[in-house]
């Protein structure tokens, strides 16, 4: 019993960019070789290899990258990095996610001279007035400037430290003439954090204007889907993000900041779109994945609500993960989870064919009765109960289905046309015969 690849989702507010984000589910389909009657209780089910890139995804948008620093020339032209989109449903926008998020913060403001003050200095004559001069008239460069230079924005600065670190950096004559031209504009609260691409020699105006450009912001976004596995997570942030996939590989856990509860990574590296800047590490990105996890768990009352549904913290994750395997349309995920539960309540074995891809690391159309039979815990054939972990990365959708699956006494449910995610349930074998029927047509393997 499993979903659709490429399912899209809606994975909360923009921060601060809007991206279309996508999502793997795994295709259903029956088990080859296996008669109808020598399964009485079984759920079939296919996956499908989540889009590894835009290219292969049927959704808008653009690829992952790095804007890369130029030798020479304008800065940021053509050289904007935006989030992937995936197949599936359009229209959902990704959450952006920069990191490390707890170091993310707006720039303090620099007061500007009291006018009292300002009337005390002009009291005193020409002395003072020379002495304030660079405050009152700083130097300032003309135009546009030119070359490349990066300038690194820290956390926390205020706008007179961008502007020594500016012209620190040759950008602007002083750092005076920026922060005045920022205080005249009322801009302070709209500079951020972060690595730019400016130029030499720039007006203070012309400076400003290029630090509130994205085009200008040195980033790479990277959008992990909902549905991957652990491995699949690895392999798209070092493509995506430059991180070395021994050192993903390597990070120490503890470190990353789980939940008490849970036994691994798989399961809560939270599917959302990531900015990943330069000097950001392993350790960083994978923590900040982890404490957007710990969000989505608080906001659907994970911890509180998992004894009303009789299982623990892990558990409830480890049910949203096969929800999530399965895939279908976001109004299957209760019905998904209503049939989980009453396979459990009934002492069956789950079947679910997502789980005995996870244990051979496979993802196809079909599973064969052979599979089936594979020695893992993780075998839902072989195995009642739940399995040990998580299977993949739930979603906060696949969460709350987990914590509030829907009303009804079905056990079966069959994605009849995966190619346009018709997903049907029911409560009668015969009928779970017949819609696999109607799978395997679809497929052209009647």
């Amino acid at each position: 019993m499993n979903g659709t690849p490429g399912d899209e989702d809606d994975l909360g507010d923009v921060i601060p960019f809007r991206s279309a984000e996508d999502r793997p589910g795994e295709g259903r389909s029956s088990s080859e070789g296996r008669s109808p009657e020598s399964r009485s209780h079984e759920s079939r089910s296919h996956e499908s290899q989540p889009p590894e890139s835009p290219e292969s995804a049927s959704g808008a948008g653009t690829d992952d990258g790095a804007r890369q620093e130029p030798a020479t020339g304008e800065p940021g032209a053509g050289e904007s990095a935006a989030g992937e989109s995936a197949a599936g449903e359009s229209g959902a926008d990704a959450e952006v996610i920069p990191l490390p998020a707890s170091r993310r913060r707006a720039v303090r403001k620099v007061g500007l001279l009291s006018a009292g003050l300002l009337a005390g200095v002009l009291a005193l004559g020409g002395g003072a007035i020379a002495v304030l001069k660079p405050y009152l008239s700083p130097d300032d460069f003309d135009g546009p400037g030119s070359g490349a230079v990066t300038v690194r924005i820290a956390p926390g600065s205020s706008a007179e430290a961008i502007g020594s670190a500016l012209a620190d950096a040759g950008v602007v004559a002083s750092a005076r003439s920026f922060v005045n031209v920022t205080e005249d504009r009322a801009l302070s609260d709209r500079l951020r954090p972060g690595h730019y691409r400016l130029r030499k020699g720039m007006a203070a105006g012309a400076a400003l204007d290029l630090l509130l450009s994205p085009a200008a912001r040195i980033v790479r976004r990277v959008t992990v889907p909902e549905g991957m596995r652990l491995p699949e997570v690895f392999n798209r942030l070092s493509k995506h993000a430059g991180l070395s996939l021994q050192a993903l590989k390597s990070v120490d856990k503890a470190l990353v900041g789980l939940p008490e509860y849970a036994n691994g990574l798989e399961g809560f590296l939270f599917p959302a779109t990531y900015e990943v800047e330069p000097g950001d590490t392993a350790v960083d990105v994978l923590a900040a994945m982890a404490e957007r996890f710990a969000a989505a768990a608080r906001h659907v009352g994970l911890e509180e609500q998992a004894p009303r549904v009789n299982l623990t913290p892990l558990q409830v994750v480890t049910v949203a993960s096969l929800i999530q395997a399965e895939g279908g349309t976001d109004a299957d995920y209760p019905k998904i989870s209503r049939v989980i539960y009453n396979r459990l309540a009934r002492n069956m074995p789950l079947e679910i064919d997502s789980t005995v891809l996870y244990a051979q690391n496979r993802r196809t159309l079909k599973v064969t009765e052979r599979d089936t039979k594979v020695n893992s815990p993780y075998n839902t054939y072989r195995h009642k109960g739940l399995p040990p972990g998580p299977i993949a990365n739930p979603g906060e959708k696949a969460l709350m289905a987990a914590l509030n699956p829907a009303e009804g006494d079905w056990r079966w449910f069959v994605t009849t046309d995966p190619a346009h995610r018709i997903t049907k349930f029911t409560s009668k074998e015969s009928e779970f015969v017949r819609y696999r029927e109607e799978l395997n047509k679809n497929l052209g393997a009647s």
